[in-house]
């Protein structure tokens, strides 16, 4: 039996570029780990920093040695060969890929724009569609998909980059309606960005113009939520149709909140799983998982993140994540390997449900 040819597409033209190169390694190890050797064979395919895609030695170089490309002013200048005519010109190796394992993290990636190319291609992928994809990744959406699930939220407001960058007059209205809606503390979002990045916690007046003002940098639409003192725990889901789910951890840190450099600086954040919480409090967490997955239409992956606020036993959902960081001590694959499944058996079965949704959706039309 032929191996099936894996495109593991990864790097990409956001921020979370190093992460996604992580996510990559640790998929590319399991997937040349028996028995994944015997069904598999990878392509490893590298996006750039500024939108090339590279495979053969290249790629694999950047895979084996975790260093991204650097990207030289001149490369994006309009006369170079490089330039943008050839983000259109995909390597001949693509035509070979069976199935695609987008390991991208951040806009360009978990936003559905690279979904929606693989679809134009007719090739399947692993995990979330477009629509998944995008309604994943923008939160003032998400909620809206959330409200309509019925799933509990802590109280929000949206705001536009206009509103923030205006008028000497409108700006300071739109503090005040935050002041007497949220209060402090509360979170200043982009409404597009992972990994935290772009994302304050305020707690005075200063902090909350600041803030704002850096959140529209990023992002033209931005997302306010009152602040809530509570554990922070997630869930892993698995499936297409007929999804499960992991046992839920729980996150602990001594930093202000769980921001970029508290993720991603070895020691800054401990991972407790299963979480030390009642039983009742865990199932209802697994429940809510289900129907914030059904609720954007999920497919094969997704980690999704709660507050609970031990108190009142109150369980706010805070978002859905299509393509979780993905490294052996991601807290997506340590979930699995805590309810039974391996990191090589996780991979697996994620490529098995890409090939079940594609083909599902094949003999739908």
């Amino acid at each position: 039996m032929a191996k099936l040819q894996v495109g593991l597409l990864f790097g990409g033209c956001s921020g979370e570029h190093e992460v996604s190169i992580s996510s990559a390694r640790a998929i590319a190890r399991a997937l040349t780990t028996p028995p994944n050797t015997d069904s598999y064979h990878i392509l490893p395919v590298y996006i750039q920093k500024n939108g090339l895609w590279h495979t053969g030695a290249t790629a694999q170089q950047v895979l084996d040695s975790s260093m991204p490309l650097q990207v030289e002013p001149s490369e994006n200048s309009p006369g170079n060969s490089h330039s943008r005519p050839n983000l259109w010109q995909f390597p001949p190796e693509v035509a070979n890929v069976d199935i695609w394992f987008p390991v991208l993290h951040g806009p360009n990636g978990e936003d559905g724009t690279v979904q929606g190319l693989l679809k134009l291609m007719q090739m399947p992928c692993v995990g979330a569609g477009v629509l998944a994809s995008a309604v994943g990744m923008d939160k003032i959406i998400m909620k809206t998909a959330f409200a309509q699930a019925g799933l509990p939220q802590v109280n929000y407001l949206t705001v536009n980059r206009s509103e923030v960058w205006s008028n000497p007059c409108v700006f300071p209205k739109l503090c005040d309606r935050i002041e007497a809606e949220l209060g402090y503390p509360c979170f200043v979002k982009p409404a597009n960005l992972g990994s935290s990045v772009g994302i304050a916690k305020v707690r005075t007046r200063s902090q909350l113009e600041a803030a704002l003002d850096n959140a529209a940098s990023y992002d033209r639409r931005l997302i306010i939520e009152a602040g809530v003192s509570a554990r922070e725990v997630e869930c892993a889901v698995l499936g297409n149709d007929q999804p499960r789910t992991s046992v839920v951890g729980e996150i602990t840190y001594t930093s202000d909140f769980y921001d970029y450099e508290t993720k991603y600086t070895e020691g800054k954040a401990g991972l407790l799983i299963p979480a030390p919480i009642p039983p009742t409090i865990a199932a209802q967490i697994q429940e809510m998982s289900l129907r914030a997955f059904t609720a954007i239409d999920g497919a094969g992956i997704a980690r999704v993140d709660f507050f609970y606020v031990e108190a009142t036993k109150e369980i706010f959902i805070n978002e859905i994540n299509t393509m979780p960081g993905f490294t052996a001590t991601s807290m997506y694959p340590m979930l699995w390997a805590a309810s039974g499944v391996s990191f090589p058996e996780l991979v697996d079965r994620l490529i098995q449900f890409g090939l079940e949704r594609s083909a599902s959706v094949t003999d739908g039309e």
